[in-house]
């Protein structure tokens, strides 16, 4: 029986597909990435925001003409949008035979038989569960990095995010179930591991009564063949003295922090929910380049927020030109249904989001270069991705580049590589983003 397997969404996203590819293949499903070989298609989905949404059903909407022009018996959609609006995909879209809830991924398999034998099966779960599988992940990012999924859930509640409301409250893995999994990953050739929950950095708090990251992270800098450790979505509020502690005594573990922020202006900053003020966050973001000065830090922004005027965005803007962060991706605002910050007066129109995402992307663009072209001459250890077609080039990462989000280093050399290789090289240029190099003599 052939299935293919859609994962959209976020990383965290990526870690249950995953998991339920490796159930499936444990059963003897053979995993097909051509659409018309499928007999069961499995789409994972994303809802976080509105674009998130359309591509979702768009998704749904396009595999399910296969039915009519492929071999395909079954379509199952799993993930966050099956979980908020389970009856409505059923009854809209009559080629989905079944949805399957983001707590019960486990139940995969048993949910693709069902979809083969009748229509509308759901397996939805409590929100409070947390799915404990033993067989192994299949990873699908090429076997030199993985994520490692620490968490579920969030209770931070702000007030522009849905993320609660599908994923539940949030519940930490079990720390000696992080470490077999770790090991698992190292065993099978990854040299990359990067922690990512809704939120990393409250980590244990709920099984172990404190803040446990720290703890986490020094247990998995003693797994053999792991080589580099990055931490994604940290909250600024929650980054303490044993997190930076731990990020300046361990060698394997990146000087890279991605910190989303959101906005500097404390009046929507408060209406967002969050925990920070601009003061706050200009003291976390020093004392973090004070204790590791070669610290790279990606953040995050919403324009165009409920209520955001002409002079907190100039505010902002301001922020971004002072702070120089090293990594930034900028959103628009998305108002999503039964969110509080939805049902805020003075939505901002959206070319005004747009123009104001577009001069705020401008101006890290600027910031960006010059930090780019501060790295030629410098020596970085890079880890090889694989070779660029047709050219005497590699193309790699540098401790400062998170996968799919950050940029590239292209590595100019005759010698022969191997993608999950490491390489010391030597900056000779800088492309906006990206930087060129060559490998150190």
């Amino acid at each position: 029986m052939n299935i293919l397997f859609i994962s959209l969404g976020c990383d965290k996203n990526l870690v249950d597909s995953e998991v339920m590819l490796g159930l499936l293949d444990g059963k003897g499903y053979q995993i097909v990435d051509d659409e018309t070989q499928a007999d069961v298609i499995v789409i994972n989905t994303c809802c976080f925001i509105h674009d998130a949404k359309e591509e979702s059903i768009q998704t749904i909407l396009q595999m399910a003409e296969y039915k009519e022009t492929g071999r395909l018996k079954a379509l199952v959609v799993t993930g966050c949008l099956a979980q908020r609006y389970q009856q409505e995909i059923l009854k809209e879209i009559p080629e989905v035979d079944a949805v399957l809830g983001t707590t019960a991924y486990d139940r995969i398999v048993h949910t693709v038989e069902e979809a083969l034998s009748s229509k509308g099966y759901m397996e939805i779960g409590g929100l409070d569960a947390l799915p404990l599988v033993e067989e192994k992940r299949l990873v699908t990012t090429g076997g030199h990095y993985a994520y490692l999924k620490i968490a579920e859930g969030c209770d931070k509640h702000c007030t522009y995010c849905i993320i609660p409301k599908i994923r539940g409250n949030y519940r930490s893995v079990p720390m000696e179930r992080l470490l077999k999994e770790a090991r698992e990953l190292a065993d099978q050739g990854v040299k990359e591991l990067i922690l990512v929950a809704q939120e990393t950095t409250l980590y244990g708090k709920d099984l172990y009564g404190e803040k446990s990251l720290h703890r986490l992270l020094r247990e998995l800098c003693k797994i053999r063949g792991i080589r580099w450790i990055r931490l994604l979505y940290c909250y600024p509020e929650e980054v303490d003295d044993e997190l930076i502690q731990v990020i300046k005594e361990e060698k394997k573990i990146c000087h890279y922090l991605d910190l989303p922020i959101q906005h500097a202006s404390d009046e929507i900053l408060k209406k967002m929910g969050r925990r920070t003020s601009k003061g706050q966050l200009k003291e976390i973001v020093a004392r973090l380049r004070k204790e590791i000065p070669d610290i790279t830090i990606r953040t995050t922004l919403i324009t165009g927020f409920p209520g955001e005027t002409k002079e907190q965005h100039d505010e902002l803007m301001e922020f971004v030109d002072e702070m120089e962060f090293d990594r930034l991706g900028v959103f628009t605002y998305s108002p999503e249904e039964d969110t509080p910050a939805a049902m805020l007066p003075n939505q901002v129109a959206e070319d005004v989001k747009e123009e104001r995402q577009a001069e705020l992307m401008e101006l890290q663009q600027e910031i960006a270069f010059d930090q780019a072209e501060d790295m030629i001459g410098r020596e970085v250890l890079v880890l090889i991705e694989g070779k660029v077609a047709d050219e005497a080039a590699y193309v790699g990462r540098t401790y400062r580049d998170a996968p799919n989000v950050d940029g590239l280093i292209f590595v100019q050399t005759e010698e022969e590589m191997v993608t999950g290789d490491f390489a010391r090289v030597r900056v000779t240029g800088a492309l906006e983003y990206d930087l060129i190099g060559e490998l150190s003599v």
